[in-house]
């Protein structure tokens, strides 16, 4: 096992989502500004929001790496080394770069700057891994279609030149590393400057040439979510992944929702400190973590292909888009200890007679009942039903600001 305990990275798609990352273990977070990434529908950092982000992050002893992953055309050059200058100054720990012109430019702009090189520069080998660290990458970002023997095999050749980082958990991409042309042909959106449209997401049928309107649905194994992938989870590996040499066990994710972000971190924040303090203690509490994971909103479960490459029922998700057990309902913004209100915003609608439970950033979670509920005016509400609502509701035991508020949907 390794000595040195793996960093928990997550996804930033906003301010608040970062805060959440912080508050429920992260030990990194990575996020992206307006400009130069992969995720252009995420809602992203202005400059001020994203020097604002990196403050209150490394206030918690969290590191910030900002995405420019994009693969740049000519014009994406324009203002480049400007915003890597302002973002440098900022403060952010580091850059991940998938085009090797970026690369270069950012190496010239930034010298001092730590760079990591993205899974879309599609790093199979030790080779590769070398390459980019004679060019002065501090880390690369394995591409997902590694198993942990090749990825072993990989840090026994680069591990005092290079750390790696990999994908642990969320959704996968039915294209190599993410190289996907499929919505920039359906809806002329390139996934590959960040305006992916998820086209492999949609539910498909069969048209035959000669008989145009006429769909006929695709019933083999249940489903017609042909190019739709199962979503990674390797909770339950995480001897294996530190034994491989991994220094970054990353969560896909900056388009999720916080109830996402907090509920993914906190069980690998929980799954990683019990394997270090006690590996039998981790083995026994793995349902634990999954039935926690399964909370939020996923797809099946698969291992990818750090055990070998999956056959088609190990990866294809063929017959829904996501399991939803449990609807992320608030999130807190204060607490009174003296009264025991927790001021609630709402995300959806929940009624006073309902058991929720609290998914908490600092100590275990709880189950709730709703005997009453208040409105930012001080009345008395049977309902939270407009989207952001402020609520007042009389709570057990203490809560603290970003807890999450779920009800179970079965």
């Amino acid at each position: 096992m390794a000595v040195q305990k793996v960093e928990l990275l997550a996804p930033a798609g906003d301010f608040e989502r970062l805060k959440v990352a912080v508050a429920f273990g992260a030990d990194a977070a990575y996020m992206g500004g307006t400009a130069f990434g992969l995720r252009a529908k995420a809602k992203n950092f202005s400059m001020q929001q994203m020097a604002d982000a990196i403050e209150y992050a490394h206030k918690h002893h969290v590191k910030v790496y900002i995405t420019a992953n994009v693969f740049a055309h000519n014009a994406d050059f324009d203002g480049m080394a400007d915003y890597f200058q302002a973002v440098h100054k900022m403060g952010a720990d580091a850059l991940i770069i998938s085009d090797p012109g970026v690369f270069a430019l950012a190496r010239e702009t930034v010298p001092d700057m730590e760079l990591h090189v993205s899974t879309q520069a599609n790093i199979t080998s030790y080779a590769s891994a070398l390459f980019w660290a004679k060019q002065g990458a501090a880390r690369v970002i394995l591409a997902r279609e590694l198993s942990l023997d090749e990825i072993a095999e990989i840090y026994s050749k680069a591990e005092d030149k290079i750390a790696l980082e990999c994908f642990v958990h969320g959704s996968m991409c039915m294209a190599y590393s993410g190289r996907c042309f499929l919505s920039a042909y359906m809806n002329n959106r390139d996934a590959n400057r960040g305006e992916c449209a998820n086209n492999c997401r949609f539910k498909y049928a069969l048209v035959e040439e000669q008989r145009p309107g006429e769909y006929f649905p695709i019933a083999e194994d249940g489903g017609s979510y042909i190019l739709s992938s199962k979503d990674l989870c390797m909770i339950a590996h995480l001897p294996e992944m530190a034994a491989a040499g991994i220094a970054s066990l990353k969560i896909e994710g900056r388009m999720k929702t916080p109830h996402y972000v907090a509920a993914v971190v906190k069980a690998y924040r929980t799954a990683i400190d019990d394997f270090y303090a006690d590996e039998e203690l981790y083995k026994s509490k793995i349902p634990t973590y999954i039935a926690d994971l399964q909370k939020s909103a996923n797809r099946d479960f698969s291992t990818g292909f750090f055990f070998g490459r999956p056959g088609g029922e190990a990866q294809v998700d063929s017959t829904k888009t996501h399991n939803k057990t449990y609807d992320f309902v608030g999130i807190v913004r204060d607490y009174d200890v003296d009264s025991g209100i927790a001021t609630i915003e709402q995300r959806n609608k929940f009624v006073v007679g309902e058991t929720v439970e609290f998914l908490r950033g600092g100590g275990e979670n709880f189950y709730q009942e709703i005997l009453e509920m208040h409105d930012a005016d001080g009345n008395a509400i049977d309902a939270a039903r407009h989207a952001q609502q402020i609520i007042k509701v009389p709570v057990d035991k203490p809560v603290m600001a970003l807890d999450i508020m779920r009800k179970n949907l079965e």
